[in-house]
């Protein structure tokens, strides 16, 4: 054992005391460790993306990083961020091989837009997408989204009042199978029964799922220790199996028997299956991912707003001012509708300051070719972070950033305003092309929720920072109904 370990040290001495070959033009940064490069700085602190922001105090707005075997660069402020993603946006549009992306995906992350490289596939895929998913205000695909929000939100009211409220309430299953439903009938025309054992597996599935996906592990950049995560990772490929046979069995075999060639698609999940017929570069795989893709939106929805009401409730003056807004809009009389939200600037403003503190971290992108950012040599396959956390709450970008104040992004006229710097759905090409719906869905939620209830913290509701999801069991809630 002595014998090793004199070994072992010799090893890391050499390591880290033998001159380097190094470009002189790459980014500077920590000297990497031997097998684990400089994983162990971010297990310095809570999330790695605040490890970045410390990181860049030493080392600068743009430095390398070597992640176990991967050489990573990471971006942080808000001029570079463009560069990234908008200026050079053809030269990062790759996304990290991590194994466990392949797992959720049938064995090929490129089957998810989101965590897919850019190709002309996927453009076309986007395409598709783009009138369901990102409906212009004017349009009658906005209209529908309304009607769609409005309706299931009156029917999770009536399952909501079944419950024990003289008890803390378990909130965010309901919640969610209300955003599922809102998803199902808005792409699907269909939706399914709070009840349906099915269905109530399949939306805690997919939140198992959104709460992976944002999460490190130390096997995405030390995959010689997929050995160790052999049972994880077979639990990821049971879940998207799961979720795919749901998928097929409830939705589209309907949707394809009683589709019609002859008359405008009744919704995505049409669409999709005519482009299927139409296009050749489509095969059954691109299509069955892609619904999955956008259906699974919802958990992004229902943590967004499990995550607002946390924040909110642990400000009763913020409870007190959206409850005035609401009711000055609706008297009580009458549930909120999206086409209310103009009115409801400081709601709004709430939601957006939720999404600022909870700092959703941007998906890594990767070089496709050898580039440079603000005159740094980037290598092919470099993993580039940017890094959204120091954006949405550094110093620099932000007045009392640790403060909870919605006000930040109202105008002094009371309009809504967000700063040029504030990109919590990214920017470019590969902006969320959901976000329209995540603000719809959530808005609808949350005001119905503020004018029918009193909401109190039942427990101590700690966030992780820097992070858009709660775990799938988490805080529950104390809910009075309001004496309007």
């Amino acid at each position: 054992m002595l014998t090793l370990l004199a070994f072992l040290t010799l090893i890391l001495v050499y390591w880290f005391t033998k001159p380097r070959k190094q470009d002189t033009n790459l980014p500077p940064g920590p000297k990497p460790w031997p097998v684990i490069g400089s994983l162990h700085l971010l297990g310095e602190h809570e999330t790695p993306f605040q490890a970045f922001t410390s990181l860049s105090k030493v080392y600068g707005d743009v430095f390398s990083i070597t992640l176990g075997t991967s050489k990573c660069v990471v971006v942080n402020n808000f001029n570079l961020i463009k560069e990234v993603l908008i200026t050079k946006g053809a030269d990062f549009g790759g996304r990290p091989d991590f194994i466990r992306f392949h797992k959720l995906f049938g064995g090929d992350r490129n089957n998810s837009l989101a965590l897919c490289d850019w190709s002309s596939l996927q453009k076309t895929r986007r395409s598709i997408a783009r009138t369901y998913c990102s409906p212009r205000f004017t349009s009658l695909q906005y209209d529908h989204v309304n009607a769609v929000g409005c309706k299931e939100v009156s029917v999770f009211l009536v399952e909501l009042k079944k419950k024990d409220f003289s008890q803390p309430i378990e909130l965010k299953p309901m919640i969610l199978a209300a955003c599922a439903n809102m998803f199902t009938q808005y792409m699907c025309s269909t939706s399914f029964n709070y009840d349906d054992s099915d269905f109530k597996k399949v939306v805690r599935t997919f939140d198992e799922i959104f709460w992976e996906i944002n999460q490190g592990y130390a096997v995405d950049f030390l995959p010689w220790l997929l050995p160790i995560y052999k049972g994880h990772m077979e639990k990821l490929s049971s879940w998207a199996s799961d979720i795919r046979k749901f998928i097929l069995a409830r939705i589209i075999d309907e949707h394809r028997l009683s589709l019609d060639h002859n008359l405008p698609p009744r919704d995505f999940t049409d669409a999709l299956l005519m482009h299927l017929d139409e296009d050749p570069n489509l095969n059954w795989q691109h299509i069955i991912f892609e619904l999955e893709d956008f259906l699974g939106g919802h958990s992004a929805i229902g943590n967004l707003v499990m995550i607002t009401l946390a924040c909110v409730v642990k400000h009763k003056e913020v409870v007190k001012r959206i409850q005035q807004e609401v009711e000055s809009v609706t008297g009580g009389k009458r549930l909120p509708t999206l086409f209310d939200k103009a009115s409801m600037p400081y709601t709004e403003a709430t939601i957006w300051e939720t999404l600022r503190t909870a700092s959703s971290p941007i998906v890594p992108h990767v070089a496709t070719l050898n580039t440079e950012i603000d005159g740094y040599t980037i290598e092919k396959g470099t993993v580039i972070f940017v890094n959204n956390y120091e954006l949405n709450v550094g110093e620099d970008y932000w007045d009392e950033p640790e403060k909870f104040k919605p006000e930040r992004f109202l105008s002094p006229n009371g309009n809504v305003v967000k700063p040029a710097h504030f990109i919590p759905f990214s920017t470019g090409k590969r902006t969320c092309i959901g976000q329209r719906l995540v603000q719809s869905f959530s808005f609808i939620l949350l005001t119905t929720l503020f004018q029918e209830y009193d909401i109190e913290p039942a427990c101590d509701l700690k966030l992780r920072p820097g992070c858009v999801a709660v775990p799938p069991d988490c805080f529950k809630l104390k809910l009075t109904p309001r004496n309007k």
